[in-house]
């Protein structure tokens, strides 16, 4: 029987079938490979009880891997959706131009979604538009008080493995509850003090939405480190500055105080945003002043062929 990982706890794998849940545990031969399963995992399993509940079985295959995401530890993601809200709290958008960064570097396609819209001015909804969208993002509005909003949400989701992701205090379980009401995750309070969620999330697992549709919450984040990055290199990172490459009178030019960079030049002329050029230049100066690493390991998304 085949089925997919969609749990992890001391030894034992909790595998979706498509209608049932099976606790599993796996085979020998994997530790005799050197392969654990992992959360994601498509697998086959031998069903040993169907008696308990839940029932029970063992992992007898694993299939390959399109992918392995590491932080979190999980297989065969398709996507990530980042969640952040257009108010209380206001997003930080140095933060988030960081999660887009690291998406970039996994090789993962992301979504930027922002909730509580209902909650928002038109003003603010429209330079988050504008801004993000300028720079080839996939931009949703939402908000679980208005479900009409969410049919776009859940069309991108459809069929597909998607990591959410975001700071804390946005109303991911909320959301999560609401697009997929099984998962019951608990929702943290919302500090008046800090206006800042408390971490609710513990452990990774996949939450089963409709036919092939899993999501996988993970913590959220008060700080995000750029690794493996040289400052020179973070240009790259910004796809509104691509059809100035090769224009600045400089080559290898980063875009900061060069004479002749056509890239100022069309920040001045409005045709990219200030907000992400502010970012940008900010994520340069932590780059190029951070001491390096060579403690740190290399992570991210890793392919398999």
């Amino acid at each position: 029987m085949r089925g997919k990982i969609i749990k992890s706890i001391a030894g034992f794998y909790e595998v979706h079938t498509g209608e049932d849940i099976y606790r599993c545990r796996a085979r020998g031969v994997f530790r005799a490979l050197g392969v654990k399963p992992l959360v994601g995992d498509d697998v086959e399993i031998e069903v040993t009880d169907t008696v308990s509940v839940p029932m029970e079985g063992n992992v007898v295959r694993l299939y390959p891997r399109r992918n392995e995401l590491v932080r979190p530890n999980v297989a065969n993601v398709d996507q990530a959706l980042l969640i952040f809200a257009i108010t209380h709290p206001a997003p930080s958008y140095n933060m988030l131009d960081r999660f887009l960064i690291t998406m970039h570097q996994k090789e993962l396609p992301a979504v930027l979604c922002f909730n509580k819209q209902d909650l928002a001015t038109e003003e603010e909804i429209r330079e988050l538009r504008e801004t993000y969208e300028s720079c080839g993002c996939k931009v949703l509005f939402v908000s679980v008080l208005s479900p009409e909003t969410l049919g776009g949400l859940r069309e991108i989701l459809r069929g597909k493995t998607t990591v959410l992701t975001g700071p804390s205090g946005v109303g991911k379980s909320t959301l999560i509850n609401t697009i997929c009401p099984g998962a019951r995750m608990e929702t943290g309070e919302l500090s008046r003090k800090i206006s800042r969620g408390k971490n609710t999330t513990r452990h990774v697992e996949l939450l089963a939405g409709e036919e092939d549709t899993y999501l996988v919450d993970t913590p959220g984040f008060t700080s995000l480190y750029l690794m493996n990055m040289e400052a020179q290199d973070l240009r790259h990172y910004y796809s509104e500055f691509d059809e100035y490459e090769g224009k600045c009178r400089f080559d290898g030019c980063v875009h900061l105080r060069e004479p002749g960079c056509a890239v100022r030049a069309a920040l001045e002329e409005g045709k990219i945003s200030r907000i992400r050029y502010k970012n940008y230049s900010e994520l340069f100066e932590e780059l190029k002043n951070r001491k390096p690493d060579y403690s740190s390991k290399k992570s991210g998304m890793r392919s398999k062929t």
